[in-house]
């Protein structure tokens, strides 16, 4: 929040008694609405000054010093008007323009805010003004990267200027899942078995309890760069005793360091991020078809799903006053369990981002990004040409490139909407069975109602076109074909400084002509978070 520095030009007089304002004349009154600002009494102030006008004072003084005092007191829209009143008088220009900028920024108009700071900023007459001008124009466009969905995901809380900071989250919540283990909604007969049985599945409601903690220390070692230890835990957990084969939890610890410095003179900020992450996720693996474990041979695979993955990442991130650019690396060993009667999925990942944003007005941004990653497998056999995973086949290796493309429009300066449309490649580097090219459109809603409520939705449309992969991964079957939708509604109540009521909505959907991959699914839950 910027902080308002409002400079008042006052007559500076000691007053021992002050007499009936009936007895007063228009510059007692004057000089006694001064005295009353000064000791914070806006409303009194305001009196005093309106009771010189109506006793004859006039002109760009008492108008400078009445829309200062409206700005004190909350009352923006008067306050631009008694400024503008006096913001061609040649002794009060620049301060007039410097408030001007404070009080259009109260009223959530940034752009003319930083037309008023820049005038003020630019002048050469005051060099005191100048410095306060150029510290709100930087203050404002810092607010403005922190409050871009674009750039994260999430508000960052203000760090504490000590040596040492830490950070806690949680959330608790309780709701309803009506489809537990992702079964299709209708009988299919699976291809994928030399039988081709004929499968009914079942689906399965239930109560659930979505969880997640972090927590982040960290250490202000230089003046522009610290370092920090992560925890962070997530899952859902079933409480009915025969859903608890779709418990899931991750928990994961990072250790790294943090690097900020804003150069307010050149409205420059430069941010380096790198972390070493270590993480253990854990699910069962079941049968979406009736939730039940699964096992090949009479021998449990169960374990198969559950994995460590760890390694390095680096992001890095430099902004302008319009312009912002960056770019990620990551890299990862993902270890799963070894379940010796079926291939594991351990594999190397990489990925490098790399984008470039533009902020036409204060209003409007848009975002251009291109990534790279690569799966690589190092105990699973690509597919063949006919959908065949042979032991001479070579391990699988799957390339994908995205490029995107990112809109944001505020609309207010608590509400803004975005839209999103990115293309995937996928290249399977085998004989390209399971290429696919992805379609994905995407858009985002947040609105601050007051002080106390929070909306914000999204929702993901995909549509995967399969070249060459058939349904059921039979050639006698057409063509493999896959949409997917992904929607989310939360609202937050926030009950005091660090505790939130939490409403959230989850839809997923999964359209396919290889049934045993397609469902419905709803979650609904009501929970608290903490934030401090």
């Amino acid at each position: 929040m910027l902080r308002a520095r409002a400079c008042l030009a006052v007559v500076l007089l000691c007053l021992a008694a002050v007499p009936p304002a009936s007895a007063m004349t228009a510059q007692e009154l004057f000089d006694d609405g001064n005295r009353l600002f000064r000791d914070d009494l806006y409303w009194a102030a305001l009196l005093r000054y309106s009771q010189a006008a109506e006793a004859g004072m006039s002109g760009p003084l008492l108008d400078y010093n009445t829309g200062v005092a409206h700005y004190r007191a909350g009352q923006h829209i008067r306050a631009r008007e008694h400024l503008l009143r006096a913001v061609d008088a040649p002794g009060l220009r620049v301060v007039t323009q410097y408030n001007l900028g404070l009080n259009a920024w109260k009223l959530g108009e940034t752009e003319e805010a930083l037309r008023w700071l820049r005038l003020a900023r630019d002048q050469q007459g005051n060099p005191r003004i100048a410095e306060y001008a150029r510290e709100a124009v930087a203050r404002i466009r810092a607010n403005e990267r922190t409050e871009d969905p674009i750039v994260i995901e999430e508000e960052r809380r203000e760090r504490e200027a000590g040596f040492a900071h830490l950070e806690l989250r949680g959330t608790m919540s309780f709701g309803n899942d009506d489809n537990v283990f992702r079964s299709a909604d209708v009988p299919y007969i699976d291809y994928s078995d030399p039988a081709q049985p004929v499968v009914t599945p079942e689906i399965v409601s239930g109560s659930f309890m979505p969880y997640s903690l972090s927590a982040k220390y960290r250490v202000n070692a230089y003046e522009h760069e610290g370092f920090f230890g992560a925890y962070r835990l997530a899952g859902r957990y079933y409480p009915d005793e025969e859903l608890e084969n779709a418990d899931e939890f991750v928990h994961e610890l990072s250790f790294g360091s943090e690097y900020s410095r804003l150069d307010e003179d050149k409205g420059r900020t430069r941010e380096v991020f790198s972390a070493f992450t270590i993480a253990q996720h854990d699910q069962v693996y079941y049968d979406p078809d009736d939730g039940s474990a699964r096992s090949v041979d009479d021998e449990l695979i169960d374990e198969r799903m559950n994995y460590l993955r760890y390694g390095p990442e680096l992001s890095f991130r430099q902004s302008h006053e319009r312009l912002a650019f960056g770019f990620d690396v990551t890299g990862q060993l993902w270890n799963y369990t070894d379940t010796e009667v079926v291939p594991e999925y351990d594999h190397e990942y990489f990925i490098v981002n790399v984008y470039t944003q533009y902020a036409f007005t204060s209003t409007s941004l848009l975002r251009v990004a291109g990534a790279w990653s690569s799966r690589r497998y190092g105990d699973r056999r690509a597919y063949n040409t006919d959908g065949e995973q042979l032991p001479a086949n070579e391990m699988l290796r799957y390339d994908y490139l995205d490029l995107s493309l990112e809109a944001r429009q505020r609309i207010t300066r608590k509400m803004w909407f975005g839209i999103e449309y990115r293309r995937t490649d996928r290249t399977d580097e085998f004989e390209g069975y399971n290429d696919y090219i992805r379609d994905q459109y995407g858009f985002r809603f947040y609105w601050q109602l007051g002080y106390r409520f929070n909306l914000q939705a999204l929702g993901v449309y995909q549509l995967y076109n399969y070249p060459r992969a058939f349904a059921f991964n039979d050639p006698a079957l057409p063509r493999k074909t896959l949409e997917r939708l992904d929607a989310n509604l939360e609202i937050s109540y926030r009950m005091t400084r660090n505790l939130y009521l939490v409403l959230s909505a989850d839809h997923f959907e999964k359209v396919s002509n290889d049934t045993r991959i397609a469902y419905d699914r709803n979650q609904f839950a009501l929970g608290v978070r903490w934030s401090q």
